[in-house]
């Protein structure tokens, strides 16, 4: 068992990755899959749905094939999708039938049942900041649900299908430098919990002014549960004959403690996101990093430092902390572009709040509570109204900046090129600008399919200026805004739902398939077999459970 265990080794290890265009072509496959399904589904009776095996097999099933047998033609993948997607948009789509998936917001003071219930959900990895009380809920929207079911989804795919000779060596982690499928799922993992860990100062901006011990002390609480897996980790692969790669995190740290520990970090944060935007915070951080890396030596002492102590025996987790905490913040600054119903929201409540704290004893009046404080942190928004189109505009402009940041910094040799390892600029701007452009991708889609005028600013045909609309902002306590009655693909609202539980699922039933079978030798027939019987299985897992919560911290 040793003998395999070291052979087990050096198959995932020692990898250089692929290149940008190739990940992201394989990643492009997720979009296409759900424009098949997003013209299925508009042009279906309002009397039918989508049932779960057609589900499975539009939206897991090709995830799953780009990722091996279609590894390294993922554009013939693509194309097959598109082929029947083209022939759908021949047929008219439906003109009436089941509320459009960002259309009828329920009002707030009478939301239906289905409203009620989606409301509450944020995602789990929103819950690891800590919410102001009384505030209001956010929902997702339909084309964040899907990302984030997608990553999740395609994470839990390669981290089996990793260890069989069908997946490509290609595609896993790079040793030290390069670009893979499995370097940027960790990296989206934390942009997207950093997304929606922007819930708590969306819905309550005072919350970055409140005090930091109970925010610290409430944080903790919350990521208690992540840690405690983090460790039980350890144990079991030290336990076992367990095959390790320990230039990923360390000895003995791994990504579940990296995840644990980001909330924390990010709460500390708060008094600067109250003067600096959020995106340059995380900037700072990343070239601070950086810096630390080219000229403080941070490089060669994770390259290159012996494991003696406990500290050099876990570097790469210790250090690639900062840059992972860069994604966090770059993930949380595009979801309060992302989540409120304009992306101006949140920058003009911070202003807004900024300024009612600059000015100390502000006298009583109109715009002031009675205990003297003013209302101008309170949340406003819109009742029943979304700008999607000006969110999908503003996530353009950040994925251009992203793109040609990373450009400039591979044309000037920055960090050495793509490391996840040292988790340097260049990855951190990656994720970024992938993380930011997919998100777009999906908004589009559903701004395509489902489009409707809801989701769209209006503006006068005389004047060119935006008309107001009888639903316009107020001023005064936080207000809901109820979410669609119809949302994202029932599968991926499943997995989205339970994320957290659905990747430790996934992470112990890849530990027991290794434990009991030789990956290594098994051919690429059987390892199809066993990677969609997988696959079945872990979406079935979550189908059966889409109507609760499992885990609540």
């Amino acid at each position: 068992m040793s003998d395999y265990k070291s052979s087990k080794e050096a198959f995932v290890s020692g990898t250089t990755g692929s290149s940008i265009g190739h990940v992201n072509m394989i990643s492009l496959v997720a979009l296409v899959s759900i424009a098949l399904h997003s013209a299925l589904r508009s042009r279906l009776p309002s009397s039918k749905q989508v049932n779960f095996p057609a589900e499975f097999l539009i939206l897991a099933i090709p995830l799953l094939l780009s990722v091996t047998l279609f590894a390294n033609s993922p554009g013939i993948l693509s194309v097959i999708l598109l082929f029947p997607t083209c022939v759908l948009l021949l047929i008219p789509p439906r003109e009436s039938g089941t509320p459009l998936p960002m259309a009828s917001l329920s009002r707030p003071n009478s939301p239906t049942r289905e409203s009620s219930r989606e409301s509450s959900t944020v995602g789990e990895s929103g819950r690891n900041s800590a919410a102001p009380t009384g505030a209001s809920s956010i929902p997702l929207l339909p084309a964040l649900t899907i990302y984030r079911a997608h990553m999740l989804l395609l994470t839990s795919l390669c981290i089996l299908a990793v260890d069989f000779p069908v997946f490509p060596r290609a595609l896993a982690k790079c040793e030290t430098f390069g670009v893979s499928v499995m370097d940027l799922g960790v990296g989206s993992f934390v942009f997207s919990q950093g997304l929606v860990s922007a819930i708590p100062i969306i819905k309550n901006p005072a919350y970055l002014t409140a005090p930091m011990l109970p925010k610290v002390s409430t944080v903790l609480r919350k990521s208690l549960p992540i840690l405690v897996l983090g460790l039980l980790r350890t144990i079991s692969v030290k336990g076992t004959e367990y095959p390790e790669h320990e230039s990923e995190y360390g000895t003995h740290w791994n990504f579940f403690i990296t995840l644990g520990l980001l909330p924390t970090l990010q709460v500390l944060l708060h008094p600067f996101m109250l003067y600096l935007p959020i995106s340059m915070l995380g900037l700072i951080i990343a070239f601070s990093h950086q810096i630390a890396l080219s000229s403080g030596g941070l490089t060669s002492y994770v390259l290159n430092a012996p494991r003696v102590t406990l500290i050099s025996q876990n570097k790469e987790g210790l250090i690639s902390l900062t840059g992972y905490l860069a994604i966090h913040l770059l993930g949380m600054s595009t979801g309060t572009l992302l989540l409120p119903p304009s992306p101006s929201v949140f920058r003009h409540q911070r202003d807004e709040l900024l300024a009612s704290t600059s000015t100390a004893h502000r006298p009583q009046g109109p715009n002031t509570d009675v205990d003297g404080r003013s209302r101008r942190g309170s949340v406003i928004m819109p009742k029943n109204k979304r700008e999607n189109d000006k969110t999908a505009i503003e996530l353009v402009s950040w994925a251009v900046v992203w793109w040609v940041l990373l450009g400039v910094e591979k044309a000037f040799g920055m960090g050495g090129g793509i490391s996840r390892r040292l988790v340097n600029l260049p990855y951190v701007t990656y994720v970024a600008a992938f993380n930011t452009t997919f998100l777009l991708g999906y908004l589009v889609l559903d701004l395509i399919f489902f489009s409707n005028p809801m989701s769209k600013s209006v503006y006068s045909p005389n004047s060119g200026l935006k008309v107001q609309t009888p639903n316009t902002p107020t001023r005064g306590p936080v207000m809901t805004v109820s979410p669609p009655t119809v949302g994202a693909p029932k599968l991926l609202e499943a997995i989205n739902k339970n994320g957290l539980v659905f990747f430790l699922v996934a992470n112990v039933t890849t530990g027991l398939v290794n434990l009991t079978v030789p990956t290594m030798y098994v051919s690429d027939g059987k390892a199809m077999v066993i990677l969609v019987g997988y696959t079945f299985w872990m979406c079935v897992a979550a189908w059966l459970f889409r109507g609760r919560r499992l885990w609540r911290f």
